[in-house]
């Protein structure tokens, strides 16, 4: 059921769009409406976990370490697993986000005959996770060309590099395949791995199924169901602009479900686990330095307080310890 549940979630969205602009021809509540609130839901909620995450006080130093911390001067220190200072802080950081490091380790851990505890990688995961999520930015930044008149000069060095193949007019993207191909292999994994399947939630597959409807229907209208760029491009410059208009000549109803689902995708992040990409910065676990050794800290909790000493606790019940036969410090 927590599969079954977020895939009605967005097949009941499609249809939604499906009944506002065919029938009931809500084109300016899909087209306008729904995209600025879903960007104020976005931008608003972004700024709220940000600064909430950011004014969580952080009195521990707890970096997630896996390396030789730095000590004496012939121990070799692990400079990027455990960095001692800020440079060190920043290459490990820069090859979560860029590359995402973690999971190019030995992350499954699996009991084989005779309970003999062996440890492996998960290449694929790490592989999947990498495509999709660089596919998703290189699709982002292909879209600005819609919200510019003339077409920015590193928009356009993206689109050649992703399209150096040519197959076919129009050219073929390869970021469309492998987003594609990534997000299906991340479906399939939580569906048939029984570990990731137990602990899979609805909230787990929701964002998987809404983003393989946003990658379908956008494959779809760029390869088979065609729609009118010029009027995408007015729609889009009208709300960059903030003079929106519907374009008079109609776009199609592929295209707001589309825009409908990026909307919702856009509104609910904020609110969801996908906030990790404003969150990873954030983390104590990767922003820390691991200077332990070198600064001392001190828990701003520590505030002074009454402590009832052993002493104090056998002065109090040394006649009742003795009735029990409990050795005491004191006759």
């Amino acid at each position: 059921m927590k599969t079954l549940f977020p895939l009605l979630a967005v097949i009941t969205l499609i249809l939604l769009v499906v009944a506002g602009v065919q029938f009931a021809n809500l084109q300016f509540l899909f087209g306008i409406i729904i995209p600025y609130a879903a960007l104020a839901t976005f931008v608003a909620g972004i700024i709220y976990r940000v600064l909430k995450w950011a004014g969580s006080p952080v009195p521990f130093c707890i970096p997630t370490t896996c390396g030789q911390q730095k000590s004496l001067p012939w121990i070799k220190q692990n400079k990027l697993e455990n960095p001692s200072g800020l440079p060190g802080v920043i290459g490990r950081m820069a090859l979560e986000v860029f590359f995402f490091r973690s999971l190019f380790r030995n992350i499954k851990t699996e009991m084989r005959a005779g309970a003999k505890v062996v440890y492996g990688s998960d290449k694929w995961l790490w592989l999947a996770g990498l495509s999709f999520h660089w596919s998703f930015l290189i699709i982002l930044l292909r879209h600005f060309r819609f919200f510019s008149m003339k077409l920015p000069f590193p928009i356009h060095v993206v689109e050649i590099l992703d399209s150096f193949l040519q197959i076919g007019v129009p050219l073929l993207y390869m970021t469309d395949v492998v987003i594609l191909a990534a997000v299906s292999y991340l479906v399939i994994r939580r569906l048939t791995i029984p570990q990731v399947r137990y602990i899979s939630l609805a909230a787990d597959f929701f964002p998987l199924f809404l983003i393989l409807g946003i990658a379908g229907t956008g494959v779809l209208m760029r390869y088979f169901t065609k729609v009118d760029i010029i009027n995408v491009k007015q729609l889009a410059m009208g709300l960059i602009s903030f003079n929106p208009a519907i374009p008079s000549g109609g776009i199609g109803v592929m295209f707001y479900i589309h825009l409908f689902l990026i909307s919702v995708l856009f509104a609910y992040f904020p609110f969801s686990k996908l906030v990790h990409m404003a969150g990873v910065f954030l983390s104590p676990t990767r922003n820390m330095a691991n200077n332990s050794r070198m600064v001392r800290r001190v828990n701003p909790w520590n505030y002074p307080v009454h402590v009832h000493t052993y002493e104090e606790y056998e002065n109090d019940f040394r006649a009742k310890m003795k009735m029990a036969e409990i050795p005491v410090d004191k006759e």
